[in-house]
């Protein structure tokens, strides 16, 4: 297509994105699930002066032990980094954290463009057909459940998405490059690759993944050795440049360059794990549950990814792409993007498998969902045109895959956004509530040290009090963690399946934990968000 065409093209399917992104902003808000309110929270410190901060600690496997703390032990920066732009601007709200998941989201759905029209190319396409995949790409992206999703939530998922779809862009196109992939006419765009490849680092772990397919391409392609060091040393240097200071910040802050982090992580046998105080996850403890529940973590991990990350919140769409995957991962515009997404699916599977199953895969899938939308609508392509021929048709009707995918996406969207919205605004009144409650209590949050809570990041989001991740564990080792960080006040909202049943049962030193009536139990006014939730005032420091 021309130049013009091709802005035209790219800027109506951004100005659709921005649109629904901005409608669906409107709806959530609340920072929904608690990793978003985590980068949201740091970013309102960031641009509040207190640099990169948290105010909740909500794994202990760490050190330093302090409240607050430094942050990103495990978790990376530049979703914060992003944040705190509009947030500069415009005031530390969370709508103004939004915006840059907005924009960023919107690129998204331009890249899926982008990535139709590569297809298109290789596929030789005719040029209507070649224009009406590319766009229906971009416009089903704009309104499909999970990206506009994402993109109204200010974490990890959509600058990942977005990252990993240019790497995914830019890979194919470096290593055909009209001169050798590995002359100096290719080094711009290498820089470029090494460039994506550093800010994805800065973004989610999972960037090692998008390294490994390009070192792997690069040892496929036909050429000197000398062409391939400079295709791999390029990308590698300029990418360790960007992400350099940020481990040297690391080392100095938490003792390693690395998130140290990962490997307990990947020892957890259940999901509490990660908040483990006084029984955190050690090797011996992952292997004595024996090689039956090894296997059983893995193939409920497999299950997650593919069945509540992918299938069921893509549906339609999911299904279909992921059938024709394997005639797809053929054309050598997606090659990439599958690779990719192969990865880091088997390896959030079989390593980190309970990790996975609380949100690994599912903020590093960005990209797989468009992966499984282009490729559902190549599938729609090809068949639409097969039954044009052996019917006989006359007329063009490439329209109607897009339409398909386009209005089967937003259909999936209208009915399963207002949920997600309405659960947002439950959490934020649940934490309104309990923070009223306990200031009509005289027991304020915050006011006796830290809050002990299974809901650590939230709280300490929502109210001037630090958070405490609540452990999994029997009434001592909270006693333990409350001395350790001088907490007087524990908060159970749901539980944690020991908590706070374990009170009820009179296990040892159950009693240091003297429960405190919210205000609006006495005169039936508790605000309905709070039914459920329990205070507890700890007597035994």
């Amino acid at each position: 297509m021309s130049r013009r065409e091709a802005l035209l093209s790219a800027g109506l399917v951004f100005l659709v994105a921005v649109i629904a992104r901005v409608i669906v902003a409107g709806v959530v808000v609340f920072p929904k699930p608690e990793d978003t309110a985590y980068y949201v929270d740091v970013a309102r410190n960031l641009v509040e002066g207190r640099g990169l901060t948290a105010d909740a600690l909500w794994s202990y496997q760490t050190p330093p032990l302090v409240v607050p703390r430094p942050a990103f032990e495990v978790w990376l920066p530049l979703p914060s980094l992003l944040a705190a732009i509009p947030m500069a601007l415009l005031g530390t709200t969370f709508a103004s954290a939004q915006i840059s998941s907005i924009l960023i989201g919107a690129l998204v759905a331009v890249l899926a463009w982008r990535l139709a029209a590569d297809v298109a190319v290789d596929l030789a396409l005719p040029t209507g057909r070649a224009r009406t995949l590319a766009i229906g790409a971009g416009l089903t992206t704009a309104v499909a459940l999970q990206p506009v999703l994402y993109s109204a939530l200010p974490d990890s998922t959509m600058p990942f998405a977005a990252l990993t779809l240019a790497a995914c862009l830019a890979m194919p196109r470096i290593l055909r490059l009209p001169n050798s992939p590995g002359t100096r006419s290719s080094v711009p765009w290498l820089v470029g690759l090494g460039i994506i490849l550093g800010l994805a680092a800065l973004t989610r772990n999972e960037a090692a993944w998008l390294a490994l397919v390009w070192l792997a391409f690069v040892v496929r392609t036909p050429g000197s050795a000398q062409a391939g060091v400079r295709l791999v040393a390029i990308p590698a240097a300029v990418a360790l440049g960007i992400f350099a200071p940020w481990a040297i910040r690391d080392w100095a802050v938490f003792g390693n360059p690395l998130p140290g982090q990962a490997l307990a992580n990947a020892l957890s046998v259940g999901g509490t794990d990660i908040f483990a105080w006084s029984d955190p996850p050690t090797i011996g403890r992952y292997l004595s549950v024996g090689p039956a529940r090894l296997i059983e973590m893995r193939a409920d991990a497999i299950l997650h990814n593919l069945l509540s990350v992918l299938l069921i919140p893509g549906a339609p769409l999911s299904f279909i792409g992921l059938a024709a995957l394997p005639w797809v991962v053929r054309i050598r515009a997606m090659q990439s993007l599958f690779y990719v997404s192969a990865l880091t699916f088997l390896i959030t599977a079989f390593v980190f498998p309970i990790a996975t199953t609380w949100g690994t895969f599912l903020h590093a899938s960005g990209a797989t969902h468009i992966l499984l939308i282009v490729s559902s609508l190549i599938a729609l392509d090809m068949l639409i045109a097969r039954v044009g021929r052996w019917r006989g048709w006359t007329r063009p009707v490439a329209w109607l895959a897009p339409t398909l995918t386009a209005s089967g996406a937003l259909l999936f969207s209208l009915v399963f956004l207002p949920f997600f919205g309405g659960a947002s605004g439950a959490t934020a009144r649940q934490f309104e509530a309990l923070d009223r409650e306990m200031a009509s209590a005289g027991l304020a949050l915050g006011t006796d040290g830290p809050v002990i809570t299974d809901n650590p990041i939230w709280l300490s989001y929502a109210s001037n009090a630090n958070g405490l991740a609540l452990p999994a564990e029997p009434p001592a080792s909270v006693v333990d963690l409350a001395r350790r960080f001088g907490a007087g006040t524990l908060v159970v909202n749901g539980g944690n399946g020991v908590w706070p049943g374990i009170v009820d049962s009179g296990a040892p030193m159950a009693d240091c934990f003297e429960e405190i009536e919210l205000a609006g139990v006495a005169d039936g006014q508790l605000a309905a968000e709070l039914v459920g939730t329990r205070v507890f005032r700890v007597v035994c420091r």
